[in-house]
């Protein structure tokens, strides 16, 4: 009796021992707070049960029992987010897209988003928006909710499941009349786009994506897929459920009728103009530019940058950049990855300060304003008190060198150290 109670007690120590272990206290050089346009220093932040419980100088926590992860050159910030991304697709310097939907079994598939999830939580990411499954039907939901089980290692993903294309519009194209292929996305026209809506909300998507045109013009080129009734038929019907819808939308025309169908954000817009851009300031349609998305594409068709002239592409994003700017839009940070490697999201960041953005401005779009867009502000992209612990921590001034973005030190989720310096 004696030992059992000598073990009962040896364990129930050891137990407090753990909980006192499960706080930590992170003690950095300064703080990026998600909101502020400067950075923040002589304060300390206390993680208690996965979320922030106080901030304070650090002597206020003397007698704390808390493990102290001292981060000194280092400054702390909300985990990342991009609000772009496809979890289910690898470079296509790899693997052609074609391929990639026609060849690829869903094992393969899902193996593979395994490890770009956790790529992508180790590059400081900790939320993900996944903008369509790519051909592999609902394989993104199961991979969001085995991720969920704690079963694979990532950041939050939310996913669009199959998304919705105009019929006759998407590929994979260029096969003969008889034979039936997988499409990239699930087509739909009129009013079944509710059925469709539906289906994919009942199929567990957290939102839905549209795409707004798709290069079906007569010669290959983007043009318009859905008028603006079919796309307000869509957002209702998602709006109805409490989601949002986003779009696809590379031209002027297809913008229009995203943005007055109620869209909440619009994807890629690189042909987008000055009136256009103004039109979703005026609606508060936010934009995800994929500029990393353009620049790597147009670098797998052979063009080299410092040494050639911008091809059209990187000419278009550009201009369209800095016209979105000048109005006003609110800016998502939007990569596009699985286009390029997993784990370069930031590569984004740098290319947003880049093309002219502020990079204070930038680290608040990757941060606060999509956790706005995500409609999860009051739980991540800030470090406040109550918020959820998903902070990263990257060596020296962020607003100085956005680089830095690109290897964090230390990455925290929730109670769970991924990164330690």
């Amino acid at each position: 009796m004696l030992n059992k109670l000598k073990t009962v007690i040896a364990i129930s120590a050891l137990m407090i021992s753990s909980a006192a272990s499960a706080d930590i206290l992170l003690v950095p050089d300064a703080i990026f707070d998600g909101v502020s346009n400067k950075l923040i220093t002589g304060k300390a932040v206390l993680v208690k049960d996965g979320k922030i419980a106080r901030i304070a100088d650090p002597s206020a926590f003397a007698s704390s029992t808390a493990e102290v992860i001292n981060l000194n050159g280092h400054t702390l910030m909300p985990g990342l987010i991009d609000l772009h991304s496809h979890v289910l697709l690898h470079p296509y310097d790899e693997v052609s897209w074609n391929d990639q939907v026609l060849k690829e079994t869903y094992a393969e598939r899902a193996i593979r988003a395994s490890n770009h999830l956790k790529h992508s939580l180790h590059a400081g990411y900790t939320t993900l928006r996944d903008l369509g499954s790519e051909g592999a039907g609902y394989l993104d939901v199961g991979v969001r909710d085995t991720l969920n089980k704690g079963v694979i290692e990532g950041p939050r993903l939310l996913v669009a499941g199959k998304a919705i294309v105009a019929t006759g519009s998407y590929g994979p194209k260029g096969f003969g009349e008889h034979v039936s292929v997988p499409l990239g996305a699930e087509e739909g026209d009129g009013n079944d786009l509710i059925r469709i809506t539906r289906d994919q909300i009942g199929n567990g998507a957290d939102f839905i994506k549209v795409y707004a045109d798709y290069r079906w013009g007569p010669n290959g080129e983007a043009m318009p897929t859905f008028s603006i009734e079919e796309i307000k038929t869509i957002v209702e019907t998602a709006r109805s459920s409490g989601r949002y819808t986003v779009a696809h939308a590379s031209t002027p025309e297809a913008m229009r009728r995203a943005i007055l169908g109620g869209v909440e954000t619009i994807e890629h817009g690189s042909q987008g103009t000055p009136e256009i851009f103004k039109l979703m300031k005026d609606n508060n349609v936010a934009w995800c530019s994929t500029l990393a998305a353009g620049e790597a594409i147009s670098a797998y068709q052979g063009w080299k940058k410092g040494e050639m002239a911008d091809p059209q592409r990187i000419t278009d994003q550009k201009a369209a950049f800095k016209a979105a700017l000048d109005a006003g839009v609110t800016m998502c940070a939007g990569s596009d990855v699985g286009v390029f490697d997993h784990g370069d999201n930031a590569w984004e960041l740098e290319l947003m300060v880049e093309y002219g953005m502020a990079p204070i401005d930038v680290l608040m779009s990757a941060t606060s304003i999509n956790a706005k867009l995500l409609h999860m502000e009051s739980k991540i992209g800030a470090i406040k008190e109550g918020m959820l612990a998903e902070i990263i921590a990257v060596r020296g001034d962020p607003i100085k060198d956005i680089s830095t973005l690109r290897s964090p030190s230390f990455v925290l989720q929730g109670s769970t150290m991924i990164k330690k310096p």
